[in-house]
């Protein structure tokens, strides 16, 4: 316990003084200042503010032509789409086609809608943003113009027939399991954060063992220290230091926001990745601790097979493709709403795969509680037992000079190392 406390704190010491590493956390916290800060400051130039009002002035509204070539439904179409298109200044405009399109073109006016009757149009816009929804809800405008104007003409009053198309329907929703839009993010943001702290703590792991095993310092560790504790000091170590740079940048972000709430105007989608509940919250920690703990083991044993620095990131792609392959089948369950498919099960029992895979069925759909407690159990069992066998590999591996670091060669001789009556 000594010897691990000893090299648990050298390792922490030398993240901690690492340059690169403050470096990051400190560019990391400027920038979560500055996406926080972003409202409070762009509220500083903005011009002709309309606090009070949710619709902004039509002079500062973007304007929207349309064009209608029977006069009589000029009016009714003007205030149909008005009624619509909210946050545009809809006007009504007897120029020609050729003549709207120079408008849009030179920015006079944002978008235009010419209607040949209530059935057809064309929208005319200058760049279209694959978020542009105005030709649909103009579908819809103009659909129920058409129903209204049925109704009218069978003989029922022009108020009643307003008040059936503006008929208010009442609706509830109650989930008797999880709600996916709302933990979406939650998980998102752990999986995203897991994936990138794997990725750059455990090529470090990796790059360390092998340049202290290049600079054959390993030679002289191990005859001193056991390699358990020395495996285990330094993934634990870079664990730590993850976590607290962690910390450090999702801290601030917490500071950064409460700072900045009135700024924010209720965002839903950032004032929810700040309530993330208690029991969602142990979950993420969990099991990003003790997915990061199996991967950085692996890392570490294969850094110490590498014979030079330079073979390190063709050592470490198979354990690097391994858990990029368990992140798309994640992120791609979450895309399509399915968490619960019978891969993602699958892979809620797979210790290499289940930090991630459990965590999102866990926090977007109803997990019975034995297999949570299943997956748990299996994880860190299987984290142990990969820290112990990564442990045995690093002994023998940092005395491997000049051999191609192959898996059989490596298994026998641990297997050797344990049993040296076998040898010739």
């Amino acid at each position: 316990m000594k010897q691990f406390g000893t090299i648990l704190g050298f390792e922490l010491k030398y993240y901690l003084k690492n340059k690169v590493f403050i470096g990051v956390t400190i560019f990391l916290v400027i920038l979560i200042a500055g996406v926080m800060f972003f409202p409070r400051i762009s509220s500083l130039f903005e011009k002709n503010e309309t606090p009070d009002s949710e619709i902004p002035s039509d002079s500062s509204r973007a304007v929207m032509l349309i064009k209608e070539e029977d006069p009589a439904m000029a009016d009714m179409v003007r205030q149909a789409f008005s009624a619509s298109f909210m946050n545009y200044d809809v006007r009504i405009t007897d120029s020609d086609v050729d003549a709207i399109r120079d408008e849009i073109t030179i920015g006079a006016a944002d978008c235009a809608f010419v209607l040949r009757g209530l059935t057809d149009f064309t929208y005319y816009v200058n760049n279209l943003s694959m978020y542009d929804m105005n030709a649909a809800t103009a579908s819809e405008t103009l659909r129920q113009l058409n129903q209204m104007n049925a109704m009218i003409g069978s003989g029922i009053s022009p108020e009643d027939a307003a008040s059936l198309m503006n008929l208010e329907i009442k609706s509830e929703v109650e989930s008797l399991g999880k709600d996916q839009m709302q933990n979406f993010f939650y998980t998102y943001i752990m999986i995203f954060a897991l994936y990138m702290v794997i990725l750059l703590y455990g090529q470090m792991v990796a790059t360390n063992v092998a340049t202290e095993k290049s600079s054959r310092a390993m030679e002289v560790l191990i005859t001193s220290a056991k390699p358990t504790s020395m495996m285990f000091g330094k993934v634990i170590a870079s664990c730590l230091a993850g976590l607290l740079q962690l910390v450090a940048v999702f801290g601030s972000a917490l500071l950064f926001y409460n700072l900045n709430k009135p700024y924010w105007g209720g965002n839903m989608i950032i004032g929810s990745i700040f309530n993330i509940p208690a029991g969602l919250l142990l979950y993420m920690l969990l099991f990003f601790i003790l997915g990061f703990l199996m991967y950085a083991f692996m890392f570490g044993a294969v850094g110490s097979t590498a014979s030079k620095l330079e073979d390190i990131n063709t050592s470490v792609m198979p354990i690097t493709m391994l858990f990029i392959i368990a992140f798309i089948v994640v992120i791609m369950s979450m895309t399509t709403g399915n968490v619960d498919t019978p891969l993602m099960k699958a892979c809620s029992f797979i210790p290499f795969t289940s930090p991630m895979s459990m965590f999102t069925r866990i926090a977007m759909s109803t997990v019975p509680w034995y297999e949570i407690a299943l997956s748990i159990a299996i994880l860190i069992g299987s984290t142990v037992a990969v820290g112990v066998l990564a442990a045995k590999i690093y002994r023998v591996g940092v005395l491997m000079y000049g051999t191609t670091p192959k898996i059989g060669n490596i298994l026998k001789a641990v297997f050797q190392s344990k049993n040296p009556s076998t040898g010739s």
